[in-house]
């Protein structure tokens, strides 16, 4: 399965309780921290959530 790097660009910050969560669930804690994680339908779920806050590549 195809995987993408998910990079925390912008800070949570005045974001929801569950716009928090997302971005907690999908491993990222700090400004710039990043993540590798497989391309699923559940986490391009979230990615589609939290889109204003992170940035996506191909790995």
């Amino acid at each position: 399965m195809a995987k993408i790097k998910v990079t925390l660009v912008k800070s949570t910050i005045g974001e929801i309780k569950s716009v928090k969560a997302t971005v907690a669930a999908l491993g990222l804690k700090k400004i710039r921290s990043s993540n590798i994680l497989e391309d699923t339908p559940a986490n391009m779920g979230q990615i589609k959530k939290v889109a204003h806050l992170v940035k996506v590549e191909s790995v």
